[in-house]
């Protein structure tokens, strides 16, 4: 007995045959008609691969796929396979949107990279197709659908780029938020720049998986705390910033806090300190920069403004 997918494999091959015939007329029209019905079966033959428990809707054949293969780029056309229809592409943001899927399109994961945070490289594929996308993590995110309410209120205020990613940052202090959803509130491809600005020009504790929170999954932000570090410690380059945590070892030097024991009722982060200050002469160098929890950090400058 015939399997269904050797069924459709069959009508596939009669249907291109029929076309095969068709390329012999001038008639452009029927050439295309022929066509037609080997695309509709050629769907029918891509979802037929999927496990038969699987085959409930496009969204759920599409969200099984990627949670056998998370972290693996993935192309747009086996999307297209998987999923059987043609607008694959709305099911897989609804997968993102509604249901707190982690996944990443090739756009975004560029535009991030770009900005030094080693997003195709960590994926080792280099860099992404615009039809690529990856699954970040195998954990449903179930406050997803409320964010993005949140994005679409503030994607649709007045303000600029980096106005609009801060304040949905400011929404979701201590939160885990995708690049994706930054890109979809700032409406542009320069976020990721005006996101690096925010930490490194302004001061705000934004984190990443490659500047002081090696825990968290690529392609992710996290605003610590809703506050800004002191003037003179806030423009230090993100490779030196990354390399002194590394030297410290990823804990604050005083105390030893690191991100393992971070909790709720005590949400502390690291912070970069110049040992000696801007005002008195002190630079950005290896040498003299240390790395403080920001209780260690906001204790040390009480005391520097103690007279």
């Amino acid at each position: 007995m015939k399997s269904p997918t050797e069924d459709l494999l069959k009508q596939l091959l009669d249907l291109l045959e029929n076309f095969k015939r068709k390329l012999e007329e001038e008639d452009v029209r029927a050439k295309v008609l022929a066509l037609l019905p080997a695309h509709d079966v050629f769907l029918e033959l891509g979802k037929s691969v999927i496990p038969a428990g699987l085959k409930m809707s496009a969204r759920d054949r599409l969200i099984a796929y990627f949670l056998k293969y998370p972290r693996t780029v993935i192309s747009g056309g086996e999307l297209m396979l998987v999923s059987g229809i043609s607008e694959w592409a709305r099911r897989v943001r609804e997968l993102r949107v509604q249901f707190g899927w982690k996944i990443v399109s090739g756009v975004t994961a560029n535009e991030t990279a770009a900005e030094d945070e080693l997003f195709a490289q960590e994926l080792n594929g280099g860099r992404l197709g615009p039809d690529d996308y990856v699954l970040l993590d195998t954990e449903q995110d179930k406050e997803a659908a409320y964010r993005w309410n949140v994005a679409n209120e503030i994607r649709k205020s007045r303000g600029g780029m980096k106005d609009k990613i801060l304040l949905f940052l400011r929404k979701n202090v201590g939160k885990k938020v995708t690049g994706e959803e930054l890109r979809y509130v700032a409406q542009g491809s320069e976020w990721a720049r005006r996101v690096r600005e925010l930490r490194t020009e302004e001061g705000w504790p934004v984190s990443t998986k490659t500047s002081g929170r090696p825990d968290l999954e690529v392609g992710v932000y996290v605003l610590e705390r809703d506050r800004q570090t002191p003037k003179h410690d806030r423009r230090v380059p993100d490779p030196l910033r990354r390399e002194v945590l590394r030297r410290d070892g990823y804990k604050c030097r005083k105390c030893g806090w690191n991100q393992k024991l971070w909790d709720r009722s005590d949400p502390r982060h690291l912070e970069i300190h110049h040992i000696v200050r801007h005002a008195d002469g002190g630079i950005s160098t290896l040498d003299n920069l240390i790395t403080y929890c920001n209780v260690c950090h906001d204790e040390l400058h009480a005391l520097e403004r103690t007279p």
